[in-house]
C-alpha cells in the first residue's frame, strides 16, 4: 500500500489525483502531518509526501530502522514539478515510484541513486537474492574497475559492464557459499524440491527432510523456486505450511503426468496411493533438469516424507520488440523497459543506431544490414538458448511484416518469448491522414520478395471485391515499379476515381510528409519504400482535409 500525506491545499489536489489514479493502491492519511507520516511510515511499503525534502527528512529521520525495513519515500513538491526518490531507492521502490508518480502528474522523476544516473542495474534490483560485498561489488561498476562475473549456472541477467578476470567478482550460483571479500552473490531460483508426503505429515518433518536434504547437497535455500506434489496433496497441511515457511509455492502436477516421468527410484506404495511409482523425484523432474538429490525419506518412524532436489536453469529470454514508426515518443515504455532489460540486443544497424543511446553499459550488439531477416532471427534464437537475456527489434510493431514470424518460427518452448507491440506503419501513418481506418481494413505488402505476386493481386481483389480500406506497405522500390501501378488498377475495377488515397512518407521522422490525393491522381512515381498508402473504401471522404472513414455506411447512403 501506498501512503499519501499533504499540508496544504495544492498538496491535496495532488495528493487527490493520484488517489483517483490508484484507488486500490493508495490510502489518504489525514490529521497533523507528523502523525500521518509516522502512522503511514508503519503501515505501508511505501510512501508519497507532498511536502518539502527538508521536512520530510526531519520527519522521517527518528523513525529509520535500515536499508532491508524502511519503506520507500518520494517526495512530490507543492508545485507538482518534481517528484524525488528520498529514501529506499531500491529496495523500498522509490525510484520506481517516482516515476510512476511523474506519468500521472506530469512531474519530472529525480533518482539520485548512483546506478540508475549512470544506466546501471542496480544488483539489489534484479529479482534475485543477494549477499556479500553488494556495495563494494557496485561501487566498482560504478568506477569502471575490472568485475568479473563468475557464472555456475544459467540465468538470463540484464547487462553489466563485466570482465573475464578482475578483483570483484559478481557470483551467480545455487550453492550455499560464503561470500569472498570483493564478491557479491547472486542467488537464482533454480532449484526445485519434490515432495511426498503421508496424510497427516508434520511440517516440522517436512521442512527437516527439505533442509537437511539441501544443507548435505551444499545448495542454498534462497534458490529454492517451488515445492512439487501431486494434484492429490494440494491440500495437504505439512506441505501447504512448508511451502509458506520457505515463501515458495505449492505447484501439483496430475499423477497421469507424473507417471510419464523418468526416474531412477520408482515404489509401488505412492503407484497405489495416488496412481503413481514417484512422487518427490517424478514432481522435481517434470519440467525438466538435473537431479541433483534423488529420492530420500524423512527421518521420522515411519517416514512420512520424501524429497528430490532437481536443478533447473533459467530458459533464456527473447523479447522481440516494436520500436515504433521512428519518433522517440512514440516508443513504449514496454519497449523501453524491455530494451534495458536485455544483455544482447539483435537487429538490423539502422533500427539498432535509433536506441543505441538508451541501452545499459556491458549490452552487447549484434547488428546486421539489409536483407539478414532470416539470419538475425536466428542469431536472437541461438543467443537466447544459451541463457541469455535478448531483445530482437524492428520497426513499427515486430509482428507486422517485422521480425516477430521469422523469430518465433526458429524458437522452441525451450527459451521465454516476449512480444513487445509498437506502433504500426499503418497507425502512425492513418493518424497523420485523419481516420481512414475508421472501419474494417486490411494491410498488404507489395513486396514479392517473400510472396509469389500471383498470391498478393489475389489478395488486394479480395480487399477490393469486400470493400476494405487498404493501406499498402513496400508499396515500390527501385527494381519493384510495376506492381503498385498493378494493385492500383485492381482497386480501380471496384472503388471511384475521386476515392481518397493518402501517401505518408517516413510517418512520425524528422522528415515526414503526408499528402492526401484521390486514386485517379495518384502517381506512383511519388512513391517508395519508406511511404505507406492507403486507399479508401466507398464510403471514405475528404473532410476538411482530412481522410475520414465512418464507422458505419448510414453516412454513404445519407449522401448519395
Amino acid at each position: 500500500m501506498i501512503g499519501l500525506i499533504s499540508a496544504t491545499a495544492a498538496g491535496a489536489a495532488a495528493r487527490d489525483r493520484l488517489a483517483a489514479a490508484w484507488p486500490d493502491r493508495t490510502r489518504v492519511y489525514g490529521g497533523p502531518v507528523a502523525d500521518a507520516v509516522r502512522a503511514a511510515f508503519a503501515e505501508c511499503d511505501r510512501l508519497v509526501c507532498f511536502l518539502a525534502t527538508g521536512a520530510v527528512v526531519r520527519l522521517v529521520a527518528p523513525l529509520l530502522h535500515g536499508k532491508t525495513d524502511d519503506p520507500g519515500v518520494v517526495c512530490v513538491d507543492e508545485a507538482g514539478r518534481y517528484a524525488v526518490s528520498l529514501l529506499g531507492g531500491h529496495g523500498g521502490g522509490a525510484n520506481e515510484l517516482a516515476r510512476e508518480v511523474g506519468e500521472v502528474l506530469g512531474a519530472e522523476p529525480v533518482v539520485t541513486t548512483a546506478t540508475d544516473a549512470v544506466g546501471l542495474p542496480g544488483l539489489d534490483t534484479l529479482g534475485l537474492p543477494v549477499e556479500g560485498d553488494v556495495a563494494a561489488v557496485s561501487r566498482a561498476l560504478l568506477d569502471g574497475e575490472a568485475v568479473a562475473l563468475r557464472a555456475e549456472v544459467t540465468w538470463p541477467l540484464p547487462p553489466l559492464p563485466v570482465a573475464a578476470e578482475g578483483a570483484y567478482t559478481v557470483r551467480v550460483t545455487d550453492r550455499s557459499v560464503e561470500p569472498a571479500d570483493g564478491e557479491a552473490v547472486l542467488r537464482p531460483p533454480t532449484l526445485v524440491v519434490g515432495v511426498g508426503a503421508s496424510k497427516g505429515a508434520p511440517v516440522e518433518e517436512v521442512l527437516g527432510l527439505v533442509e537437511g536434504a539441501l544443507r548435505e547437497a551444499g545448495l542454498s535455500a534462497a534458490s529454492v523456486a517451488e515445492l512439487a506434489t501431486v494434484d492429490a496433496k494440494a491440500g495437504e497441511p505439512g506441505l501447504v505450511e512448508a511451502a509458506r515457511r520457505l515463501g515458495v509455492p505449492l505447484v501439483t502436477h496430475p499423477a497421469e503426468a507424473l507417471a510419464r516421468v523418468a526416474v531412477p527410484n520408482p515404489s509401488d506404495a505412492p503407484l497405489a496411493a495416488v496412481g503413481t511409482p514417484s512422487v518427490a523425484e517424478a514432481a522435481a523432474l517434470v519440467g525438466g533438469g538435473e537431479l541433483l538429490v534423488p529420492k530420500r525419506k524423512s527421518a521420522g518412524s515411519p517416514a512420512m516424507a520424501t524429497c528430490a532436489v532437481v536443478r533447473r536453469p533459467g530458459p533464456g529470454r527473447l523479447a522481440v520488440v516494436g520500436l515504433g514508426p521512428g519518433a522517440r515518443d512514440l516508443l513504449t515504455p514496454r519497449a523501453r523497459d524491455e530494451l534495458r532489460r536485455a544483455s544482447v540486443l539483435v537487429g538490423l544497424d539502422q533500427y539498432v543506431d535509433q536506441i543505441r543511446d538508451l541501452l545499459r553499459p556491458g549490452t552487447r550488439v549484434l547488428e546486421s544490414g539489409l536483407g539478414a531477416e532470416e539470419e538475425r532471427a536466428r542469431t536472437a534464437v541461438e543467443e537466447a538458448r544459451r541463457g541469455q537475456a535478448v531483445a530482437l527489434i524492428g520497426s513499427g510493431d515486430a509482428g507486422v511484416y517485422a521480425m516477430a514470424s521469422p523469430a518465433l518460427a526458429e524458437a522452441s518452448d525451450d527459451i521465454d518469448v516476449i512480444g513487445v507491440p509498437g506502433v504500426t506503419a499503418a497507425l502512425a501513418a492513418g493518424a497523420l491522414l485523419g481516420a481512414p481506418l475508421g472501419h474494417d481494413h486490411v494491410s498488404i505488402s507489395l513486396s514479392d520478395l517473400h510472396t509469389p505476386w500471383e498470391v498478393i493481386e489475389r489478395r488486394v481483389r479480395a480487399a477490393a471485391e469486400a470493400d476494405l480500406v487498404v493501406t499498402f506497405y513496400n508499396p515500390r522500390s527501385r527494381g519493384r515499379d510495376w506492381q503498385l501501378p498493378k494493385a492500383l488498377a485492381v482497386l480501380a475495377g471496384h472503388r471511384a476515381p475521386a476515392t481518397p488515397v493518402g501517401i505518408v512518407r517516413n510517418a512520425s521522422r524528422a522528415d515526414e510528409s503526408v499528402r492526401l490525393t484521390t486514386l485517379a491522381a495518384l502517381d506512383p512515381a511519388t512513391v517508395d519504400m519508406m511511404t505507406v498508402v492507403t486507399v479508401g473504401n466507398t464510403a471514405t471522404r475528404q473532410i476538411a482535409g482530412r481522410m475520414v472513414t465512418p464507422r458505419g455506411y448510414r453516412w454513404q447512403e445519407e449522401t448519395r
